[in-house]
């Protein structure tokens, strides 16, 4: 089969990414995969996957990122009950991605080496856990690429939205009230402030208006700092001290949990919900997070076609 391909540039002419096309390309990369998987194994299993992490959260009308990212992620959603169950078809499959991703990426000068994979993303589920991949660059264009693993169908929307269940709680570690702050590296917390504006802008059409009074002004000054250059060890610390006395990991909480709680499902205790409800999305809460996320890039979509249509 041919490497998959995006409709367009994944990377820009200074090495940022276009999020609309990185998006497309897992997607095409996840298609790949699948047909693969059929063809070398006799091995029919769906795959859906896209962007993990919300990076297209913030990036220009085109869907250019505002910064240089040497981090990719994606998330990958697989079937339970499936060959896959099977740790040697497991073992397949890993390595067909891998073969695929490093086809993907050549064109873009993208040198992709499997370095390992089976690790567990902390807090998800303890029957069936977020397993990844870690793909590293031997050419220093990004510093890995990482596949997340999660075990149920679902569209990477809604998978997305799941995780931000899992991903509050991995904050909470970092950002507790009654711990006070536990970090002290700056690089590391410049990450943790990232995911801090992305799970806000994920949730904050499902969250109350009392919180997004709350909120919203610390996060805008959190997101311009960030766009200005932040790379001051204090003005580091101090921002993580900020958010954590604002309690927003708490807000991100109640926001879940007030759709949730109705199905009986805890999100403080997400590693223990059911298998079946891995990747599970309240209707009402898919309604509310999914169209903005399908808005976002259809209009990078737009912008990027009105681009190519000449004037006149």
């Amino acid at each position: 089969m041919d490497a998959p391909k995006a409709s367009g540039p994944v990377f820009t002419d200074n090495n940022c990414l276009n999020l609309y096309y990185v998006n497309e390309l897992y997607r095409n990369i996840a298609q790949s995969v699948s047909g693969r998987m059929r063809e070398l194994h006799g091995i029919d299993v769906p795959i859906s996957s896209g962007i993990w992490g919300g990076t297209y959260l913030i990036a220009d009308p085109q869907g250019n990122s505002l910064r240089r990212i040497w981090r990719l992620y994606c998330i990958v959603n697989l079937p339970q009950n499936s060959p896959l169950d099977k740790h040697e078809n497991l073992e397949k499959l890993v390595m067909v991605y891998f073969k695929t991703f490093a086809e993907a990426f050549k064109p873009y000068g993208l040198i992709l080496d499997l370095k390992m994979w089976g690790g567990r993303l902390p807090h998800s589920n303890k029957t069936r856990p977020t397993i990844t991949m870690h793909l590293e660059d031997a050419n220093r264009k990004i510093n890995w690429l990482r596949p997340i693993i999660v075990w149920n169908e679902a569209h990477w929307e809604q998978s997305i939205i799941y995780d931000s269940v899992r991903l509050v709680k991995e904050l909470k570690d970092s950002l507790n009230l009654d711990k006070g702050p536990v970090l002290t590296d700056p690089k590391t917390i410049k990450y943790l402030l990232q995911d801090v504006i992305i799970t806000y802008r994920t949730l904050e059409k499902a969250a109350s208006e009392d919180f997004l009074e709350h909120a919203e002004p610390i996060i805008a000054d959190l997101t311009q700092t960030f766009l200005e250059g932040l790379f001051d060890p204090l003005q580091i610390r101090d921002l993580y001290h900020m958010v954590l006395e604002n309690a927003l990991v708490y807000g991100y909480e109640q926001t879940l949990d007030a759709h949730y709680r109705k199905y009986e499902l805890d999100v403080t205790r997400v590693e223990t919900w059911p298998v079946e409800k891995i990747n599970w999305v309240p209707e009402e809460l898919q309604d509310k997070l999914i169209p903005p996320i399908q808005e976002i890039f259809a209009t990078f979509k737009a912008n990027l076609e009105a681009q190519q249509t000449p004037a006149g």
